[in-house]
């Protein structure tokens, strides 16, 4: 007997009114005449159907009166079947059981009553002729002198002439199996299809998704056997698309099955495990013994042979756990299955679909503005709507989940029942310290990555908020000795981060993940981190002037005034040897002309030979270190800074391809970049002092963008005999323009 109800919904998209059921079909019959044969076969065919019905069995202590559990179930059903035997109207339970049906159905609802005519004919029952002129002439014996039960049996008379004006089937002399099949369509016909039915907590904003995927299904087509993948970040609705479908369509086929978290089964059982859920559910043999995956085999390609099936394999992360076959047998499951078949697999993985072969891959995509707003109050509000005074709180949780099904169910439960005057409070915690709830589902597939790739996510989680143009992200990832081309495209069958425009993107929670990772061993110890994100942080580091062993990668947002408020001990940076990438926001509040010197307290006596990317806005100090080797380095940005002298022109930078030392002021000379042979951009805009350059200075052959605008005492031109791939030459702004016949400004 169940014991979760389903909200069922009118079919109406105007009302709003629930009905609450349990059933979905309740059956009225005499056990005596017909348990053991038609109604068992009866109840056999509903639950292959996936048809909830309640069965008036003989763990019901039947009495005089009507027993309470039977009155709540004929209350929380939909459809009544009542099959008339020649008996029923013998039993007083039955007639009870009747009357009280007709009285909840008849006159709001008949179609919900289908009677079946076993052994009787339908005259029987309207004229209460036969066994139930016999039957009634006993009970009214054994009633006459009580008022109550003749009224009743009264009752019970006129029901029965009802039932037998109602549509419904006459069996007699007919094939059983035949008959049930019937029975079973016009159930699910009334019924419709499940999806209505499923709590509408569950499906927000899963409607238009599900049309969706039914034409990726092609359901239309009932020749060939086709394969849809459902891929997507943990906890976006994968499980919740895949099932409200399912719900919707599997009636329509002659085996179905649900296999829910396959990856679970596989990890405790093998193959065999998969095997026995998948046949169980569509053979609903309880006895069905598989005692190895050949016998599995076996069984999967004889008894689901040809046949028209749906099959959904939830949460599948290994493509063995696809493979339902052994020896030199069909290795597709679609292989076995006839026309018309459809099989669903899920999976955070893509490449795992692709390389099964699917017809198609669904990408499930984070909730749209309305939804997730319908999708928060119906967990924060129990309601569809935002209360009062609580707009701006609402929509400042929303921003938390960035449209996240399971991080807005999440914040939503958390939130229900407390006082506006809390949230605040409560949302602050939540920026703080991420639901374990919500990271555990997501670092699952961060687990499952290999230890480079791991690193990869780690860079992009931290660092991709400044630096997401894919080109920049492959650059700073080779340097870092990954494999950008392979590594990132593992994190995209994994639904971690999407690719597209030139750009990678990457859902907020996934960067929540994995800031929480790169700090979880020493949340309150920055210099033990590998990576340094945060203005706080990096003070905190700064400040402590300890040694850092593993940091290897500072990238710091631009913060206004970062500067101006506080003494920053920049000497910590000297004891960072191992540090490869530094990009250091500007200074806005003052100007560089204007900075206090005590700002900056300390030298800056040493920066890390690894160094690859060096972007430091308004750099303080006038030289780089003098044991700095900027042999490594991809790219160098000081603009705005104290920068005079750079370094010793016989140092090689064979590495350097781009190089701004624009608006340094103090810059009175710069090296020969013939030795440069990578560089390909150099921005000396805006440098004021910068008069002529050596005459030995030459550019590297791959040089193709210079930009010498705003250099106003510039007086003289470099040498460009050797800058062969020169597509763009900047002079705006140079008082050497007046002195030329032609701008040269592209």
């Amino acid at each position: 007997m169940a014991s979760k109800a389903i909200i069922q919904y009118s079919s109406s998209s105007s009302s709003s009114h629930a009905i609450i059921t349990t059933y979905d079909v309740f059956v009225s019959f005499r056990g005596e005449d017909t348990r053991n044969n038609f109604t068992a076969f009866l109840f056999d065919a509903l639950f292959e159907n996936g048809i909830h019905a309640f069965k008036d069995d003989t763990h019901l202590q039947k009495g005089e009166s009507i027993a309470p559990e039977l009155l709540l179930a004929i209350q929380e059903s939909r459809l009544f079947l009542v099959v008339f035997s020649k008996n029923y109207a013998s039993s007083t339970w039955c007639l009870r059981e009747l009357a009280h049906i007709c009285n909840c159905t008849i006159e709001a609802s008949p179609s919900r009553v289908l009677p079946i005519f076993y052994d009787v004919d339908p005259s029987e029952l309207r004229k209460q002729s036969g066994y139930y002129g016999i039957a009634f002439a006993e009970h009214e014996e054994r009633f006459r002198e009580d008022k109550v039960k003749m009224e009743e049996l009264q009752r019970c008379r006129e029901a029965l002439t009802q039932m037998a004006n109602l549509s419904g089937w006459d069996i007699r002399n007919k094939s059983q199996p035949a008959m049930i099949k019937e029975i079973v369509q016009k159930i699910n016909y009334i019924l419709g299809p499940k999806f209505q039915n499923l709590p509408s907590g569950n499906l927000v904003g899963m409607e238009s998704r599900v049309e969706e995927l039914e034409k990726c299904l092609a359901l239309e087509s009932v020749t060939d056997v086709r394969v849809v993948g459902i891929s997507g970040m943990g906890g976006i609705g994968k499980t919740t698309l895949a099932l409200a479908l399912y719900e919707k369509i599997a009636y329509q086929y002659d085996v179905h099955c649900f296999v829910d978290d396959v990856n679970k089964i596989y990890r405790h059982s093998g193959s065999l495990g998969v095997q026995k859920q998948l046949l169980d559910q569509c053979l609903n043999d309880k006895n069905l013994e598989i005692c190895n995956v050949s016998r599995g085999t076996y069984l999967i390609g004889t008894r689901l042979r040809n046949k028209r099936g749906l099959i959904v394999l939830d949460n599948v992360s290994q493509v063995e756990q696809l493979h339902m076959f052994t020896g030199s047998r069909e290795t597709l499951l679609r292989e076995c299955l006839g026309g018309g078949s459809r099989i669903i697999i899920t999976s955070r993985d893509e490449h795992i679909l692709r390389t099964h072969g699917v017809n198609h891959v669904y990408r499930v995509r984070p909730l749209n503005q309305d939804n997730a707003v319908q999708l928060f109050c119906n967990n924060a509000f129990k309601c569809d709507y935002i209360m009062s005074d609580y707009k701006m709180l609402t929509h400042d949780a929303l921003w938390h989940a960035q449209g996240h099904p399971l991080a807005i169910k999440v914040i939503g439960k958390s939130l229900f029942g407390v006082d506006v005057s809390q949230w605040e409070g409560t949302l602050v915690r939540l920026s703080e310290n991420k639901s374990k709830n919500i990271m555990d589902v997501l670092r699952i597939s961060y687990d499952a990555l290999e230890e480079k790739d791991k690193e990869i996510f780690l860079d992009i989680a931290c660092f991709s908020g400044q630096h997401y143009f894919e080109d920049n992200v492959k650059e700073i990832l080779n340097f870092r000795g990954f494999n950008p081309e392979f590594g990132l495209q593992i994190l995209v069958d994994k639904s971690l981060i999407t690719i597209s425009y030139g750009k990678i993107y990457m859902h907020d929670l996934l960067r929540d993940l994995g800031k929480c990772i790169v700090r979880e061993k020493s949340p309150k110890e920055p210099r033990k981190w590998s990576r340094l994100w945060d203005c706080e942080d990096l003070y905190k580091f700064m400040s402590s002037n300890k040694e850092a062993k593993n940091l290897e990668a500072i990238v710091v947002e631009d913060e206004p005034g970062m500067f101006s408020e506080t003494t920053m001990r920049f000497d910590a940076l000297s004891k960072i040897k191992n540090l490869k990438l530094l990009i250091l926001p500007r200074y806005y509040e003052k100007g560089l002309s204007t900075i206090e010197e005590e700002k900056f307290s300390g030298s800056l006596n040493y920066l890390s030979n690894e160094l690859g990317y060096l972007i430091w806005h308004f750099y303080p100090f006038n030289f780089l270190p003098k044991c700095f080797q900027p042999h490594n380095l991809v790219e160098l940005n000081l603009s705005g800074s104290n920068i005079q002298h750079l370094w010793d022109s016989t140092q090689p930078i064979p590495n350097l391809r781009r190089l701004n030392v624009s608006d340094c002021d103090n810059l009175i000379e710069v090296q020969d970049f013939g030795e440069a042979l990578n560089l390909e951009r150099l921005d000396l805009s805006g440098c004021g002092r910068l008069s002529r350059f050596h005459p030995s200075i030459g550019f590297p052959r791959n040089l193709t963008y210079l930009n010498l605008s705003d250099c106003k005492s510039l007086v003289e031109l470099p040498h460009f005999e050797q800058a062969l791939n020169l597509e763009k030459l900047n002079l705006g702004g140079c008082e050497l323009l007046k002195q030329l016949p032609h701008p040269l400004v592209v």
